[in-house]
């Protein structure tokens, strides 16, 4: 069923009255009653961020007096601490406990599963002061950083997780990376989430996944021959490879060896990307790496009944959509910008943009799901009415006749429009006979 207006209605008020006032005592941010109420602070902060993700302290007072709250910018500015930063950080955290879902999109290929688990994650720059707090990764990249663990379910794009960690996480220590999926869906990850132990505990519990593979890795055909990666790509004569093999040298996990030989056009972008990134980090390129850049390459432990190499390719490309969500989050909702300086209200401002984004993304879940319209125009309607939804979040019929009005906004046009030389993503899980590469599946 499709997100309805009444349920939202009820966890925005949760969240942002009932959420915001518990965080803000268990913080400490709010010690004794005082006119700036920990739901007003958070408030203003994330729907004033969600509608002008640029705006100047004195324009966030404005919004403090409409929600009741008279404020001078520098008392506004004062209130930016460390314990702000965990109130907001602790709002966010119940928020995101309200898992909310668009009526799944209507696409056969996706809805073969119990779900299909999108995981990424993304690095936001901190101010220097806060490298004991959040370290990042050093060198040319910040000393300070947060990193965004996110888990976004594709097919009624509901997110299922977002967590943070210091910027210099491995991605396969996340939480989010094992963390518990239904029996009968799809885990989709890129190559830095690799980890054999992980995808074994996955296929225990019947998880599906289709995952990058390392070009060191080894793997074991059918007749029990071992191979290199790339030295087995290199012995194939034909364009595609759909083989039974086990991947590891020690740890053997019975999969699917998905590949398919791209043009070689294609192959040299990649190998000319490849250096580039390799000589920005004084680097050098290995062969084994030089010889995958001519294949797309996948393991997957999907029944070959269930899924083929064409549509695994098509779901491979899939994964790309959160990355779509990063560039939405940050060129729209900027929450890797700040005007400020002072450290947390920086770190203040990144967790109450994600609030706003969270509130931005379950109001666009109301018109349905994402697959086939554009995000990015649908969240411009949006952010128009964020101090407008602000105003009335404590008058409950209010409400609610906003965001059914914010609702019939959305559900009018922003649809992608059907390519005929470059297909959407959309078209090729419509059909994956649309992707660019399945004239040459044999």
């Amino acid at each position: 069923m499709s997100l309805t207006v009444p349920q939202l209605a009820d966890a925005l008020q949760m969240v942002f009255t009932t959420a915001a006032t518990d965080a803000a005592r268990a913080t400490g941010f709010i010690q004794r009653q005082r006119q700036l109420t920990g739901p007003v602070f958070v408030q203003t902060l994330t729907f004033g961020w969600l509608e002008q993700p640029d705006a100047a302290i004195e324009q966030l007072t404005l919004l403090a007096a409409d929600l009741g709250c008279p404020l001078t910018p520098q008392a506004l500015d004062q209130r930016f601490t460390p314990q702000a930063a965990a109130c907001l950080a602790q709002v966010l955290d119940d928020a995101l406990a309200c898992v909310l879902s668009a009526r799944p999109a209507a696409v056969p290929l996706l809805r073969r599963f119990r779900g299909v688990y999108l995981q990424d994650s993304t690095t936001i720059s901190l101010p220097a002061a806060l490298a004991d707090l959040l370290p990042g990764c050093g060198g040319n990249a910040s000393t300070a950083a947060l990193k965004l663990q996110v888990r976004w379910e594709l097919t009624g794009c509901a997110l299922e997780g977002l967590d943070w960690d210091t910027g210099r996480s491995a991605d396969t220590k996340a939480e989010l990376s094992r963390a518990f999926l239904p029996p009968g869906a799809l885990r989709l990850t890129d190559l830095g989430y690799f980890d054999l132990e992980a995808l074994q505990l996955y296929d225990q519990q019947g998880v599906y996944f289709v995952s990058r593979l390392p070009s060191r890795s080894v793997l074991y055909t059918a007749e029990g021959r071992k191979w290199r990666l790339s030295a087995f790509l290199q012995a194939q004569t034909g364009d595609s490879v759909d083989l039974p093999v086990q991947v590891g040298a020690e740890r053997r996990l019975p999969c699917r060896l998905l590949a398919q030989r791209v043009p070689s056009a294609v192959a040299e972008l990649r190998r000319q990307r490849l250096q580039r990134t390799a000589q920005r980090k004084g680097r050098t390129v290995s062969a084994e790496r030089r010889t995958l850049c001519a294949w797309t390459v996948y393991i997957s432990n999907v029944p070959q009944e269930q899924l083929s190499l064409a549509e695994a390719l098509v779901l491979g490309t899939a994964r790309w959509q959160i990355e779509l969500l990063f560039k939405l989050w940050k060129s729209g909702g900027r929450v890797d910008q700040s005007r400020g300086r002072q450290p947390y209200r920086v770190l203040c401002e990144v967790f109450a943009k994600l609030l706003g984004l969270v509130v931005q993304h379950w109001l666009l879940l109301t018109a349905g799901p994402l697959l086939g319209r554009s995000a990015s125009r649908l969240a411009l309607r949006v952010r128009r009415q964020a101090c407008r939804l602000a105003r009335v979040l404590g008058v409950g019929r209010q409400l609610r006749q906003v965001l059914r009005q914010v609702q019939r906004q959305l559900q009018r046009g922003a649809k992608v429009k059907k390519r005929r030389t470059k297909p959407s993503t959309y078209q090729t899980l419509l059909d994956p006979k649309k992707h660019p590469f399945a004239h040459l599946i044999n």
